[in-house]
């Protein structure tokens, strides 16, 4: 199939998800243990606060702060883009395209109910994507 719903995708994952006052230094372990590349902030009703990455996790570093004493919620992106899902995976991808990011949390009613990224989507998704962008170029 050449446009999945996101639910699809995303169906059966369990998000690595923390509050704000974990520290990076634990998110940068939870991420490397489970071979992600976000932690998806939020609070205890799982309503999502914001999203961590790898990218910024080096932006961090890179300023020289403490990984075990900064909080996600010092370094994280507050209100990242989201998509539901009942959206279509080109959907995910014209987003992920226009932000210049590669994880995308899937939010229902306010709630985290996973997150994907652009490996995540297939080869047929992928090319279908890139004829649609190649088309725009060409119009433009």
């Amino acid at each position: 199939m050449t446009n999945r719903f996101i639910s699809d995708i995303v169906q059966d994952q369990d998000p690595l998800m923390l509050p704000p006052d974990a520290s990076v230094k634990l998110a940068c372990e939870r991420m490397c243990d489970r071979h992600v590349g976000a932690v998806l902030v939020a609070d205890r009703a799982h309503h999502l606060l914001g999203i961590f990455t790898g990218r910024d996790a080096v932006r961090m570093l890179g300023n020289e702060a403490d990984a075990a004493h900064t909080k996600l919620d010092d370094v994280m992106t507050h209100k990242p883009v989201t998509i539901p899902p009942d959206a279509h995976a080109i959907d995910a991808l014209r987003l992920m395209n226009d932000g210049g990011f590669r994880h995308l949390p899937v939010v229902r009613n306010g709630k985290v109910v996973a997150i994907v990224a652009r490996a995540d989507f297939e080869g047929l998704e992928l090319d279908r994507f890139e004829e649609e962008t190649t088309l725009w170029e060409h119009i433009a």
